[in-house]
């Protein structure tokens, strides 16, 4: 798993890292690892309850570019930003698909996406905001920002 600092660009408390790690099983763990860790050596306290979202969020995250795009995409890529009162994480992978979970009405009958739904109420809930952009390789990059003021 690759590890980069890849700026700072205001105060002490914001920043942006970017980790790489292969599209497997084994990655979710140890990149929901590395992110509470990165995030607990911060000068700003992320709350707790945040911070348990945020790493919930990114292990659904994580595991469903695994599950779903592990063939196009080999390496997933994540961001953790901290800038502005939020919290924010992302994960990028190569694959072309855009998730209907995220849209305004999922349609119920569909049995996959429950991890994105998840990832969507815990985004709610805390007052928050998800979506799913398409990179310019023809990749996504899904994220959810978290406030932690």
């Amino acid at each position: 798993m690759g590890y980069a600092h890849a700026s700072t660009p205001g105060p002490a408390q914001e920043g942006a890292w970017r980790f790489t790690a292969p599209a497997a099983a084994s990655s979710v763990p140890r990149l929901r690892h590395a992110v509470r860790d990165l995030l607990g050596r911060q000068p700003v306290r992320v709350p707790e309850d945040v911070l348990q979202g945020a790493l919930l969020i990114l292990s659904e995250l994580v595991t469903n570019a695994v599950q779903h795009a592990a063939l196009l995409s080999p390496e997933i890529g994540v961001e953790v930003s901290l800038g502005g009162g939020w919290l924010r994480v992302a994960v990028e992978d190569s694959h072309p698909y855009r998730p209907k979970a995220l849209e305004a009405e999922p349609f119920r009958e569909d049995t996959g996406g429950r991890g994105l739904l998840l990832v969507k109420a815990l985004t709610g809930e805390a007052g928050g905001v998800c979506d799913v952009e398409q990179t310019s390789a023809g990749g996504k990059i899904i994220w959810a920002a978290l406030p932690i003021g």
